[in-house]
């Protein structure tokens, strides 16, 4: 049911990205700010349209199809918006890359393995992968913005570093999971 807060607050998530982006794109101090904090109640969403839908008995296969599209959705549009301003830029594109990269695969694991009536569970690593790149991204966000004593967009890249890592940790490891069971599907059916 669309029209139940945790799917409500999902769908408040994903309509927030085009003002996200513009808010980056345009690029003063200003809307770098304002694009963190939206990009912060977006990430606190994230957080509770979860909890809310477990503690009030509002698990749905819309919450359920929606809630990580729209997490792919946000960390992908930003990290394309932050690439083409050249805020993730050199070197630092590589954990960008391993980023979407692995949200796609393991999305098309995830289906595939729906499919077979096969769960992947979220496991505790690949939590604290998205905290990391959260936080990564939000200093990214708010890049030369920032107070000129922090060294915002380096502590940004590094996070977005130690995020890339764990997502090819995490993407490995779903991967391997999903291959046994596509493994003993085949080998099972003929």
């Amino acid at each position: 049911m669309l029209t139940s807060l945790p799917n409500m607050l999902t769908v408040s998530r994903i309509a927030a990205i085009p003002l996200l982006l513009v808010l980056v794109y345009v690029d003063t101090p200003l809307f770098r700010w304002l694009a963190l904090a939206g990009y912060a109640l977006a990430c606190i969403t994230d957080y509770f349209d979860g909890y809310l839908a477990r503690h009030m008995n509002q698990i749905s296969p819309l919450g359920r199809f929606l809630d990580p599209i729209a997490d792919k959705l946000l960390v992908a549009s930003l990290i394309v918006i932050l690439v083409a301003i050249h805020q993730i830029a050199d070197l630092a594109v590589i954990p960008a890359v391993v980023i979407l990269a692995r949200e796609i695969l393991v999305s098309g694991l995830r289906e595939y393995l729906a499919e077979i009536k096969v769960s992947v569970p979220v496991t505790k690593l690949a939590k604290w992968k998205t905290g990391i790149q959260m936080l990564a991204l939000g200093f990214l966000i708010v890049g030369d913005a920032g107070p000129k004593a922090i060294p915002v967009s380096l502590i940004g890249e590094i996070g977005l570093w130690i995020a890339g890592v764990l997502t090819a940790v995490t993407g490995y490891d779903y991967m391997a999971r999903g291959l046994k069971h596509m493994v003993s599907e085949e080998s099972g059916g003929q």
